[in-house]
C-alpha cells in the first residue's frame, strides 16, 4: 500500500511555519514529510528559503512518528558530501532512525552561490555517484579516507551513528539518472507520474513522487495560486536546472498563463479533482506520493487532506 506525505516547501514559508506545519502533518495523520533544501526561492512571489537542515534538526525534536526525508538535497557544490553525511546521521540519530535522505544534481539557482562554476549533467552525475559513494562510507564508521575525481576525504569520522542504514534516495527524471540511482541509490524520487520511469527502475526500493495541488475555496482562486506561485513548473525540468536567479525565473515565466497549468496542477475545493491527479501517480506504481500544497494557507490544505483526500487515499 502506497504512504503519502507532506511537503515542505522552504520556498514558500518560513523555518519556524515549516515546523509547525510537520508537526501539523503528522497529527493529520501523513506518514512522511519532505522538505526542499533551496538558497533562493523560484520565485518572489514564494519568498522564503530558510536554511534546510536547521529545520530538520527542529523537525526531528517537534514531531514523534512521522518519517522526515529531504526532497531533494544537492550534496555535490553548495555541500561537501562529508557535510550532509554529518548532517544527515545526526538528524537520523535526532529522529531515531525516522530519516531518509533523497539528493539529485541540483539547480544552478541554488548552488552557484559560491561562485563555483556549474557542471554538464553527465558531471553532475558523476559527482553525486561520488558523494553517496562518500555516504556510505562515512556512515559505516571509523576514520575514512577517500579520493575520487572530484571529491577528497581526508581522514573523516563520524561520532554520532544512527542504529540502521540511512535510504538513500535519488532524483531521477531519464534513464541515465535511473543508471546512477540502480549502482548508488536504495529508491528513487520524481515529480511526473511516468509508469516507463518507474518501471525502468527494477531495483527493489520505494518509488517517490511529488503532485503539487493547488487547493483553494474556489478554482479561480487555485488556478491564479498556481499561476503565481508555481509558473515555473511549465518551463520543465530542462529550463529549470539551468536558469541562475529568482530574475530570470521571473523572465522567464512571465508569457505563463493559468490554462498552460491546468493539466498538471489541479486547482479549487473539488477533492475528486486532487484525487485524480494524486492517482496519477498510484497507477504508475509510486508508493510513496508527498502533496505539495501551494500557498500560504497550509492550515486549510491539511484540514482539506485530513478530512477529503486521506481517508480516501488510505
Amino acid at each position: 500500500m502506497a504512504k503519502f506525505g507532506y511537503k515542505l516547501m522552504t520556498e514558500e514559508h518560513g523555518p519556524s511555519a515549516l515546523v509547525d506545519n510537520a508537526v501539523a502533518a503528522e497529527k493529520a495523520g501523513f506518514d512522511f514529510v519532505g522538505i526542499s533544501d533551496h538558497f533562493h526561492p523560484w520565485v518572489r512571489a514564494q519568498g522564503h528559503a530558510p536554511f534546510a537542515w536547521s529545520v530538520l534538526g527542529a523537525i526531528a525534536h517537534a514531531t514523534k512518528t512521522i518519517g522526515i526525508a529531504t526532497g531533494l538535497t544537492c550534496p555535490i557544490i553548495r555541500y561537501h558530501p562529508a557535510i550532509i553525511a554529518q548532517a544527515a546521521a545526526t538528524i537520523a540519530v535526532m529522529s531515531e532512525d525516522r530519516f531518509t535522505l533523497a539528493v539529485g544534481a541540483g539547480e544552478r539557482l541554488n548552488e552557484h552561490v559560491g561562485g563555483q562554476p556549474w557542471p554538464s549533467v553527465a558531471e553532475r552525475h558523476a559527482m553525486l555517484g561520488e558523494a553517496i559513494e562518500i555516504f556510505r562510507e562515512l556512515w559505516d564508521g571509523g576514520a575514512r579516507a577517500y579520493e575520487g575525481d572530484y571529491f577528497v576525504l581526508d581522514h573523516a569520522e563520524l561520532f554520532d551513528l544512527p542504529k540502521k542504514p540511512i535510504p538513500v534516495i535519488v532524483g531521477v527524471s531519464g534513464g541515465k539518472s535511473v543508471a546512477l540511482a540502480h549502482q548508488h541509490g536504495d529508491g528513487i524520487m520524481a515529480t511526473e507520474p511516468n509508469k516507463e520511469l518507474v518501471q525502468s527502475f527494477t531495483k527493489k526500493g520505494p518509488i517517490y513522487g511529488e503532485v503539487s495541488l493547488a487547493y483553494a475555496p474556489s478554482e479561480e482562486e487555485g488556478r491564479k495560486l498556481a499561476k503565481d506561485r508555481f509558473a515555473f513548473s511549465a518551463l520543465g525540468w530542462k529550463v529549470n536546472s539551468e536558469l541562475p536567479s529568482v530574475e530570470g525565473f521571473e523572465a522567464a515565466t512571465k508569457y505563463v498563463r493559468e490554462e498552460d497549468l491546468a493539466e498538471t496542477i489541479p486547482a479549487g475545493p473539488d477533492p475528486e479533482m486532487h484525487l485524480k491527479a494524486i492517482g496519477k501517480y498510484i497507477d504508475a506504481g509510486f508508493d510513496h506520493i508527498a502533496l505539495l500544497g501551494i500557498g500560504p494557507d497550509q492550515a486549510g490544505f491539511l484540514q482539506f487532506a485530513e478530512n477529503e483526500l486521506l481517508p480516501k487515499l488510505k
